[in-house]
């Protein structure tokens, strides 16, 4: 089997007979990727089975993950949200404004931060989501933590997938709490710790060298017991990378459908977006960021993680109602 096979995604109505149907996109040819050898583009009609369902696989409906940092030094939105009150607002309205997912994180994985007491990310986390739950709120929360003692406080609060930055390489317990509790992950992929990740990172082939990281964590992941079908790939936008690497991987980022499971995208207001749009503060990156995403979503990514879910909703509203096919 070929290893590295990318969907050249296309959007819109035309869709020929023979094209492969991912979502909103469709695809009639894949571009092969090799770390010796130049690219080629090949027809879909020369995929094997195997290869086939490996994409079949990672098919999802598209949905928005909305952001409530309980942090007081995330880079964009630090200390907004460190109160309960404060913060179950503020997911009452990310809800509201669109997000199917809610991502809540007690710790900063800003570029130079500093590691968080567990104590002290489990109390700015799973009051706030026993909160959500009693006042009612049904949507999907998603704990963004790298420790399995945060994890287990939040999936008693009521959280019901597990988002770890680390991949699941930074706490040995993370993935067989998740296993045993039965509940989604998302493994994400970094080169370092938030410490240290910007400091001079640097790859072989940064695409390829992703992909292999999260398809040696995906095998790991249903070796102990997680099934394919609850685990979200996120190839880590920001963490450890450069602006040069974050457009290489969002050039190619339908790669990552041959890993057989849904792909997320953290793009938001992240560093590259001020550089290359010249907004220097974080919080004037909505349209950037909708840009970004939007792209990802015409590759098919399915889940976007935003700050601006009302901005983003509404952009990705429209771009659905101009692209749909019949």
């Amino acid at each position: 089997m070929r290893p590295y096979l990318r969907p050249l995604m296309q959007v819109g109505p035309a869709a020929p007979d023979d094209a492969q149907r991912f979502g909103m996109c469709w695809f009639t040819h894949v571009e092969v990727l090799s770390r010796g050898a130049a690219p080629q583009i090949i027809p879909v009609s020369d995929l094997s089975d195997a290869e086939r369902a490996r994409f079949a696989a990672a098919r999802m409906d598209q949905a928005l993950m909305g952001i409530l940092n309980t942090t007081p030094d995330s880079f964009s939105d630090g200390g907004q949200f460190a109160e309960v009150a404060q913060a179950v607002a503020h997911g009452h309205a990310v809800i509201g404004a669109g997000a199917a997912i809610l991502d809540i994180g007690g710790e900063s994985t800003r570029p130079g931060a500093q590691t968080v007491a567990i104590d002290a990310e489990v109390s700015r986390t799973a009051p706030v989501i026993a909160a959500l739950r009693g006042a009612g709120i049904k949507t999907p929360i998603s704990i963004d933590t790298r420790k399995a003692a945060v994890a287990e406080a939040a999936l008693d609060a009521g959280a019901t997938i597990v988002n770890d930055v680390s991949g699941f390489t930074y706490d040995t317990d993370l993935a067989p709490l998740c296993a045993a509790r039965g509940v989604p992950v998302c493994v994400m992929h970094a080169q370092g710790d938030p410490q240290t990740m910007q400091q001079n990172p640097s790859y072989e082939n940064v695409v390829l060298d992703v992909y292999d990281f999260l398809a040696g964590r995906i095998a790991l992941l249903t070796a102990i017991g997680i099934p394919r079908h609850n685990i979200i790939a996120d190839p880590g936008i920001g963490f450890g990378k450069t602006l040069d690497h974050n457009l290489a991987i969002l050039k190619r980022i339908s790669l990552f459908h041959g890993l057989g499971v849904p792909i997320l995208l953290g793009a938001s207001r992240k560093r590259f977006i001020g550089t290359i749009g010249n907004t220097p503060d974080a919080r004037d990156r909505a349209p950037g960021s909708i840009a970004v995403a939007l792209a990802a979503m015409a590759q098919g990514v399915q889940i976007i993680r935003a700050h601006d879910v009302a901005d983003h909703a509404q952009a990705i509203a429209l771009w659905r109602a101009s692209v749909a096919h019949p």
